[in-house]
């Protein structure tokens, strides 16, 4: 099932998910240490999280429709990592830790490989 909807798992899909277990996790923390932590918006966080991997499947779906090995699928998936990065650094810059440079020049480099992470919907999906 996995072949299916994300074409084999790869060390693209690796990334996005630990990205985004950090991203869930990192907000649910800022939320707390600011005293905004909410289970509705929790859950929310959580269904959006579903629906990153159902846009990777969708990528993957038209990679096969147009025979394109994984381009589609991996053009998502670093479009969401790109995201997620830049959602885990404001999650980090919440709770008063340092971002490294790096990280920076980290995502301007993926926002180019997969658009642009500021588009709708960037941002903490987490606790508030």
């Amino acid at each position: 099932m996995l072949s299916y909807f994300f074409g084999g798992w790869s060390g693209v899909l690796g990334v996005l998910l630990v990205f985004v277990v950090l991203d869930y996790l990192t907000g649910v923390a800022a939320s707390w240490m600011s005293g905004e932590l909410k289970s509705k918006i929790g859950l929310i966080g959580i269904a959006r999280k579903v629906f990153i991997f159902a846009m990777v499947a969708v990528g993957h779906l038209v990679d096969g429709i147009l025979g394109d090995g994984h381009l589609f699928r991996d053009t998502v998936a670093f479009f969401y990592i790109a995201n997620e990065l830049l959602s885990i650094t404001e999650n980090g810059g919440k709770m008063g830790a340092p971002i490294p440079a790096v990280i920076r020049q980290a995502i301007e480099v993926l926002k180019g490989k997969g658009g642009n992470a500021n588009d709708k919907g960037a941002g903490s999906d987490a606790g508030a």
